[in-house]
């Protein structure tokens, strides 16, 4: 890979620095300021391009200039001051993008069961090595949301996987409101749904008390009396309410009737998904909803589809259950049923180091199992992009896009491909060749075992093998 101007970027930490003039790209957190600017002009060049909207490209440029995508082809325009990247055989794909997560957290959930007033910018923490891996596996957007075990939940942000500081890893705030229709520990799905109820009903109340007060407060600051009746005095106070005025127990709540905040509602069980949807409806979010499903969720799929909202699988895309009147064991492969059904779907990462944490991988297997290739490259790029509400910034190389790249060394579907770059508003952000921690963990991979002494050999001559050893192995210290 050779450059046409030559920077050092040492790794993510280094990178989180440049980070911050792009955080203001598209993040509405004001104290998200620039400390530096991003790269002017960079060009990815010669690889073969995935841009997952639009057709392939067998050969071509990417060019991001100041953080932000200018043009994708196979004949651009180079500038003369641009930093070449030359990729020639590797395949560039768009920035991958978590739509749900807990794992930036201290605790997945607080002990509250109805706690809208919550944040996760409080509760995010950037040195946990979730972050870490997270850019090494391709990802360039992590959704932080509190996780399923609660009532309603509080406030999630889209954040990159680097930087410094909650505000230098933001790129955009208050996404959505979680809540569950699921029971959480310890509950039976009629609390559930009553706490649900009983909080709506709550701000109901709130929406018809609020003007009315706000408008007699209003009143007395001015030396007057109020002369109407309850009615025209909520009439008359309902301009002049603002978002302060609301309690901390209804204000995200009124955000989310009134369309400032999306709704994602977690459906762990087929029969939960027509309570969130009736929810949703009556409270009228049902065009924001987004519904975290469960293994199951294939059961109400028509349900779904009718509501025309997204789904976020689970992590475990196959649900095997027995027949209750054969008893043989069925497995239904969740994401081909969701495409059959015609229900835009986004996949998260599995737990665990095993294959299923990558993305690509879990796409490739969505591939294997019938569902089409782009389809599942599509629910690792741009449908969760959609489902957070950001399509017009990531999800797929386009113009006017945020610099989010991935550099594969093959097709992102191959089972023998991995990450070789990652670039976030055009920053280098990781190099493969460069990860400290990668290679340490290669050195090891790579350290012969000691071949085992036969049980017939002499003693004497296994003392002289292990003497010879150790002597071997302090030479071979001392020269490094």
């Amino acid at each position: 890979m050779t450059r046409r101007r030559t920077h050092r970027f040492p790794g993510p930490r280094a990178a989180a620095a440049a980070l911050l003039a792009a955080a203001t790209l598209v993040a509405a957190e004001p104290s998200a300021t620039a400390a530096a600017e991003p790269p002017a002009r960079i060009a990815l060049t010669g690889a073969r391009i995935i841009p997952v909207v639009g057709e392939e490209i067998a050969s071509g440029t990417v060019l991001i200039e100041y953080g932000r995508i200018t043009a994708v082809g196979a004949d651009v325009e180079i500038p003369y001051d641009a930093t070449e990247y030359d990729l020639t055989g590797k395949v560039v794909f768009p920035g991958m993008i978590d739509p749900h997560s807990s794992a930036g957290l201290d605790v997945p959930n607080e002990t509250l069961p109805v706690a809208p007033f919550l944040d996760v910018y409080d509760a995010i923490d950037p040195s946990r090595s979730f972050f870490e891996n997270a850019l090494r596996d391709g990802l360039t957007s992590v959704h932080v949301m509190q996780a399923n075990d609660t009532v309603i939940g509080g406030v999630s942000r889209v954040v990159r996987p680097i930087g410094l500081s909650v505000d230098e890893m933001t790129v955009a705030t208050d996404v959505g409101l979680k809540m569950s229709t699921t029971p959480r520990g310890g509950y039976g799905r009629m609390r559930q749904m009553a706490e649900l109820r009983e909080a709506f009903l709550g701000l109901a109340d709130e929406r018809e008390r609020l003007p009315e007060r706000v408008y007699e407060q209003y009143l007395q600051e001015k030396g007057e009396r109020l002369t109407v009746g309850p009615e025209e005095a909520r009439r008359r106070g309902a301009s002049l309410v603002r978002d302060e005025d609301w309690g901390d127990q209804y204000r995200n709540l009124m955000r989310l009737v009134r369309g400032d905040l999306a709704g994602w509602i977690h459906t762990g069980a087929a029969m939960d998904v027509a309570p969130a949807i009736e929810l949703a409806r009556e409270q009228g979010f049902l065009d924001r909803a987004v519904f975290v499903v469960g293994p199951t969720a294939y059961k109400a799929a028509r349900a779904i589809r009718l509501s025309g909202r997204p789904v976020i699988l689970p992590g475990d895309l196959f649900h095997r259950e027995r027949d209750p009147m054969t008893g043989e064991l069925e497995s239904v492969f969740l994401p081909l049923e969701m495409h059959r059904a015609g229900i835009e779907f986004s996949l998260v990462p599995g737990g665990g180091s095993m294959a299923e944490r990558y993305l690509n991988y879990l796409a490739a297997v969505c591939v294997r199992e019938g569902v089409p290739r782009q389809a599942a490259l599509e629910a690792i790029t741009i449908n969760p992009a959609r489902a957070l509400g950001l399509e017009d910034t990531l999800g797929s190389l386009e113009p006017g896009k945020l610099g989010n790249v991935v550099v594969f060394s093959g097709d992102p579907l191959a089972f023998d491909t991995w990450v070789e770059h990652v670039f976030i508003d055009g920053v280098h952000a990781y190099n493969r060749a460069t990860d400290p921690r990668l290679a340490e963990l290669m050195k090891l991979e790579s350290t012969p075992e000691p071949m085992p002494e036969s049980a017939d050999a002499p003693e004497a001559e296994a003392g002289d093998a292990a003497e010879a050893a150790g002597e071997q192995s302090g030479n071979d210290g001392a020269d490094g």
